[in-house]
């Protein structure tokens, strides 16, 4: 082993975290919780994760689950991409490896939604294989250690990371390092007001001795981010809320979701889609969320439908949702904001 892992792995030794419950040689729970552990913190994995190991709890049983169960339990969790390249890889890996997970680089990297780095973790953490990784915290600690410069996004520069990680990546317990670098950046070499002093590898980190922490790793030039604009219609008739499948490309991707409106009004979109007169139309405050690349202001408009809830039938792409029901599929987060408060403010009538 070289100096730095072996600092590292002292370090993991004493420090790090081993009571995650996806640490344990299962490639089917490490692979799961390394899609989720995508842009999300540990914290915010983990009831996600146990959720759904309990709801689909071997590669079989995912592959086999209907798309809809599959993103309803990672509901709330976004970047939902990440769920549907989940359910295909399952079935990859069902139909083409006999329900086994591959334990060859090449045929992990190939599956759906799987990267060098990844594919990598996966691999050292489940089958201990040598094999580098370069997430996010990762990054942050060999940018800041060998003080490499530049945005970690260009070429250039993650060719450098990869170079760093491969060098400092041991041949014996990289199961152990591959554990110990993800815990020694997300815990110590944070973004913001980093432990230095706790860090084992502070002796030659050159950002350190240059006082110059904060410059790495080197950020994206900050670009202010468009504002889009959407009308939801909330379709209320008796106990139930109109809800359509949003296609599976794009934002919230293959979920459940309320009509939008590009133009016209919420009584016109009422008689054309459900062939129906409105008995009321209430416009509600405007939810502003959040994506990583623009912000979206949507504005509620609560419109109730004459009658029954039986002028569109339920199908494949559209349904009547009652809702003291279980969801039909996975929900966007703000959707499930407006129809929980058109739930508790009385909206709709219990059946």
């Amino acid at each position: 082993m070289n100096d730095f892992s072996d600092r590292v792995l002292s370090w993991f030794d004493e420090n790090g975290r081993k009571d995650l419950p996806w640490q344990k040689p299962d490639a089917y729970g490490v692979w799961v919780s390394e899609i989720m552990l995508q842009q999300t913190q540990v914290q915010t994995v983990i009831p996600y994760y146990e959720r759904f190991m309990q709801s689909f709890p071997d590669v079989v049983a995912l592959a086999d689950a209907d798309l809809d169960a599959v993103l309803h339990r990672w509901s709330g969790l976004g970047y939902y991409a990440r769920a549907r390249n989940l359910h295909a890889a399952a079935g990859i890996v069902r139909d083409k490896h006999g329900g086994a997970f591959p334990s060859s680089f090449e045929d992990v990297v190939a599956l759906p939604g799987i990267g060098r780095s990844t594919a990598g973790a996966i691999l050292s953490l489940a089958f201990s294989q040598r094999h580098a990784i370069l997430d996010g915290n990762v990054k942050r600690v060999l940018a800041r250690h060998g003080v490499i410069e530049g945005w970690p996004g260009k070429s250039a520069v993650v060719k450098q990371l990869w170079q760093a990680a491969e060098r400092h990546t041991p041949s014996k317990r990289v199961g152990a390092y591959t554990q110990a670098i993800m815990d020694l950046g997300a815990t110590v070499c944070t973004r913001s007001n980093p432990g230095c002093s706790a860090c084992p590898v502070n002796a030659d980190c050159q950002a350190l001795q240059h006082d110059a922490i904060e410059r790495y790793p080197g950020r994206k030039t900050k670009q202010a981010k468009p504002l889009r604009q959407t009308t939801m219609v909330l379709a209320v008739s008796n106990d139930a809320v109109y809800l359509e499948r949003r296609p599976a490309a794009g934002i919230w991707g293959g979920l459940w979701s309320l009509p939008e409106l590009t133009d016209g009004e919420a009584g016109d979109w009422c008689w054309q889609t459900l062939n129906s007169r409105n008995s009321g139309i209430e416009p509600w405050a405007t939810l502003r969320h959040s994506f990583s690349h623009f912000d979206l202001d949507i504005q509620p408009v609560v419109v109730r439908v004459a009658g029954t809830s039986r002028k569109v039938a339920d199908g494949d792409d559209s349904t009547w949702y009652r809702i003291d029901d279980s969801p039909p599929g996975g929900i966007a987060a703000p959707v499930q904001k407006l129809l929980n408060t058109l739930k508790t403010g009385g909206h709709v009538q219990n059946s």
